[in-house]
This record gives C-alpha cells, structure tokens and sequence, in this order.
C-alpha cells in the first residue's frame, strides 16, 4: 500500500509541474494508445491513458518532464527530482 500512496503522491505532484511548465495534461481513455505528449501548435499537451495503472501513467509522465530541462528550475520533492533524475 505504500508503494501505491508514493505511486499517486508522485502522479499528482508530476502533474502539477507539467501544468507548471505550460503543459496541458489530460486524462483521456486512449485504448491501447499509450499515454504521451502531443503538440498542436505552440500549445504542449499530454494525455494519460486512464486505461493504465498510475505506476504505468508516471512513468510516461516522468519521461517527458525529464526531457524538458525546465523542471530543473521548479521547486520539486526530493523523490520526485531522483525520479526525473533515473536515480
């Protein structure tokens, strides 16, 4: 159970910086479609797959934080910079 309370604590806070860096992030039942970024425009959106578990959805989430460098400039838990980090 705990892993699952780490697991939705760190879903929620990666959330909060996406929405933090300009990124519209939805949850969407996408099918098999995996969860992802999309861009329409100059307009940056990520839709989760509801379809996936939570453990399945951060980690598609946390790749794409990853990649964009301006995470490094938002105040984040400890546990969520090692896991943008790959620690």
């Amino acid at each position: 159970i705990e892993k699952m309370v780490d697991t939705l604590g760190l879903l929620a806070e990666a959330i909060q910086l996406a929405c933090e860096l300009g990124y519209d992030v939805r949850e969407e039942p996408l099918g098999d479609t995996a969860s992802g970024e999309v861009r329409i425009g100059a307009s940056r959106h990520i839709l989760l797959n509801v379809s996936d578990l939570p453990a399945d959805q951060l980690e598609q989430l946390t790749k794409i934080l990853a990649a964009d460098d301006r995470w490094k400039t938002v105040p984040v838990s400890h546990l969520l910079k090692r896991t943008l980090r790959g620690d």
